[in-house]
């Protein structure tokens, strides 16, 4: 189960990669098909995690207390195409229509282990969540990294009320319980989302003709961000890759044309046409570069992370929004501080529908038990680790223990009467995370449930001949 590395896993490294979407959706279902947006139709190209944040998710009454009882529309989307191949959603967090989905190869999930998420609201003086920041955090084979998906305030002039309301997320997200303090302090960060800086001083037509004439570089000067860069020391730590797409708001609804609204006023609506502006960004800051940066003339040997950005870009052919969406995908270079999972676990013997099943099991000396802690059995194709056939309190159900492996109990009562491919994962409360997996088995359909299969369509036939 082993990700390939090619010459970076032959050198005890790991090579990842990491694809990020930041899209504002306008409160729009899923579109027919994210193919191109999920790079699904590059051939040797597979991306290790998926990393989805959303904004303006429909967060209507009835909609937002429906997905608070069920998962929602985007995060059923996401799961449906993903769970096929292989990947599973290790984490999710939603605050109104801010929405931040992570998916991970089976090969990687027991290596992702910490999670913990927060939300800091910034939408009416910090009582509302139409504006704000979700984050993910996490041990990823065992460096830190942090996921904040942001929506900031809109309009020109807000341009000063962003940089603020960052700040103050950046204060407020603390994780509790966990070494790691606050999101600044994360081996890898990112901060992406709707930001939503505009572009300054230049009018309508100078920014469409430069834009038609794929001119970008003389917008970027005039990009709130680039110029907040300059000035804001803590901005200045945080990368990102160059502007070379089309400013991705504002669209008309399924089009590439820019807003062609008429200039009207109703109440206190202004209906002027909006500047194009890049507000959907992706940025990333890696902890090991700036600490190496400020030991001036010493190189380090090996860094411990490298990270590269492979493409930025949006995506034109997707119109359910008046905003593009924007991807980015990272090649992540790690040294591994974590190399086996902490739980191995496997079936014992041949199982089969009908039949007690037992579950073997051995941690390593450091992995911290809890009397939450749980194994699921699931199909190859689960979706996340609540999305189990059948589990089983390990504590509780523990039937031997001996000082290389522990056996557990698992009751015929839960076991999928048809039978199929399987895997068993164990759930560790402490870490909120799946920290061991098996390798896919069979369970063999019994054949007292073949015999009522074969009965009743058999009782069916005859009932239908003699109608």
């Amino acid at each position: 189960m082993e990700p390939e590395g090619g010459a970076a896993a032959a050198a005890g490294r790991k090579r990842l990669r990491l694809h990020l979407i930041t899209w504002n959706v306008g409160t729009a279902s899923p579109p027919p098909d994210v193919t191109s947006l999920l790079q699904l139709s590059l051939q040797g190209l597979a991306v290790d995690m998926y990393i989805v944040g959303l904004q303006e998710v429909n967060a209507k009454i009835v909609n937002f207390l429906s997905d608070l009882a069920f998962d929602d529309p985007w995060s059923i989307f996401f799961e449906t195409i993903l769970s096929p191949l292989s990947y599973i959603k290790v984490s999710s967090i939603r605050m109104q229509g801010l929405l931040l989905l992570i998916f991970a190869k089976h090969a990687h999930v027991p290596f992702i282990q910490n999670i913990r998420s927060q939300f800091t609201r910034t939408g009416l003086y910090g009582y509302w969540g139409n504006k704000g920041a979700v984050s993910i955090r996490m041990s990823l084979y065992g460096h830190t990294v942090c996921f904040v998906n942001c929506h900031l305030p809109a309009h020109m002039e807000n341009a000063e009320q962003r940089l603020d309301d960052f700040e103050h997320i950046l204060e407020m997200q603390q994780f509790e319980g966990e070494n790691v303090p606050g999101v600044l302090d994360h081996d890898i960060l990112f901060w992406f989302g709707d930001l939503n800086f505009r572009i300054e001083d230049y009018g309508l037509h100078f920014i469409r003709e430069s834009i038609n004439k794929n001119r970008f570089s003389l917008l970027w000067e005039k990009d709130q961000l680039n110029m907040a860069k300059k000035k804001e020391a803590f901005l200045q730590e945080f990368r990102e890759g160059p502007l070379q797409f089309k400013p991705t708001y504002k669209f008309d609804l399924y089009s590439n044309e820019y807003d062609t609204r008429a200039q009207t006023m109703l109440f206190w609506f202004n209906g002027k046409k909006r500047k194009p502006a890049w507000t959907d960004r992706i940025l990333w800051r890696v902890k090991s570069l700036l600490l190496h940066a400020s030991e001036a003339g010493e190189v380090p040997e090996e860094q411990a992370i490298s990270m590269s950005l492979h493409s930025y870009a949006s995506h034109m052919s997707y119109g359910i929004s008046d905003h593009k969406p924007v991807t980015g995908t990272f090649g992540l270079e790690l040294k591994p501080l974590v190399s086996v999972p902490l739980i191995t676990l496997r079936p014992v013997g041949h199982w089969s529908t009908g039949q007690d099943a037992t579950i073997s099991y051995s941690a390593l000396p450091e992995f911290p038990h809890s009397a939450w802690d749980w194994i699921g059995l699931y199909k190859v194709t689960f979706r996340h680790a609540n999305d189990y056939v059948v589990y089983a309190w390990v504590q509780d159900n523990e039937i031997s223990s001996e000082e290389d492996a522990k056996q557990v109990y698992l009751s015929t009562e839960g076991l999928p009467t048809e039978g199929g491919q399987f895997l068993l994962g164990y759930y560790s409360h402490t870490m909120q995370s799946i920290v061991g997996l098996s390798q896919h088995f069979q369970i063999q359909p019994s054949r007292t449930s073949a015999e009522k299969d074969v009965g009743w369509d058999g009782e069916a036939l005859l009932c239908g001949a003699t109608k």
